[in-house]
């Protein structure tokens, strides 16, 4: 297949994806918004002006760039999860795996339409925060990096959930028990420096971790964690999970009978 005939073939499923959740933005970009509000409102006025400063920044400020990477995480997650198995509920990936179309394509398809909502909405999230605290950016290039590689990572997991899901019911599974609580437990409320060392070293098991920490950085200026490390947890998560949506494709798990 030509190099021009696979960028067509990209771009292709890539608006679609697009267009699949955009058209809908009432039910997929508002809502985070929304709840992040809630968010601010009680955890960072309310609950926050009982806490105190961390490292140097309100108890509001600090947990900015936690929120808005949390709304990142779990919609590139469930616009890919939810998108790729609907395509196998109706049988139309079956149609793009016997076309010539590379099984990357149809991987870096999928991945960059979960991509797109959770940047959308990290973005509607971002200024929906301006309204409570103001964002002085410590690093652009840090901020951006960090914000577009989650946004990947997590597309490419919620691929993976989708060719294993084989109900609908499981496609909620991997979020509920394992993405959330990971989410929640990744630094967006505290500093791990908070937590006695046991916990502090458990903590570092927690991929989301370096993210939300590296993320916090981009924005504040301050970490917990080194920012080499992160960046190197990230992309090595984003190959791994390529590479194994790839191995998946190609041998058709979920998707051949």
């Amino acid at each position: 297949m030509k190099l021009t005939a696979q960028y067509h073939a990209l771009k292709t499923i890539t608006i679609k994806e697009f267009l699949r959740f955009i058209r809908i933005w009432l039910q997929t970009v508002v809502p985070p918004a929304i709840t992040v509000a809630l968010y601010f409102v009680i955890f960072g006025q309310l609950i926050g002006s009982q806490i105190g400063d961390i490292d140097g920044f309100s108890y509001i400020d600090y947990i900015v760039p936690g929120l808005i990477l949390m709304s990142v995480i779990s919609n590139a997650y469930a616009n890919c999860v939810s998108s790729f198995f609907s395509s196998k509920f109706h049988r139309s990936v079956e149609e793009m795996m016997i076309s010539p179309l590379p099984n990357y394509i149809i991987v870096a398809g999928f991945a960059a339409g979960g991509m797109l909502r959770g940047i959308i909405v990290g973005i509607v999230v971002t200024i929906v925060s301006m309204f409570f605290t103001r964002i002085e950016v410590h690093s652009y290039g840090v901020t951006i990096a960090v914000f577009v590689l989650t946004s990947l990572l997590f597309a490419l997991a919620g691929l993976i959930n989708a060719v294993y899901a084989k109900t609908f019911d499981d496609i909620s599974i991997i979020p509920t028990f394992i993405l959330t609580p990971l989410t929640y437990l990744g630094g967006i409320f505290y500093s791990i420096n908070m937590l006695p060392e046991f916990w502090q070293n458990v903590s570092l098991a927690n991929p989301i971790l370096y993210m939300i920490n590296a993320f916090r950085y981009g924005l504040l200026g301050v970490t917990d964690i080194d920012l080499t490390t992160a960046f190197v947890i990230i992309l090595l998560f984003i190959a791994g999970l390529f590479l194994f949506a790839l191995q998946l494709l190609r041998k058709g798990v979920g998707i051949k009978p």
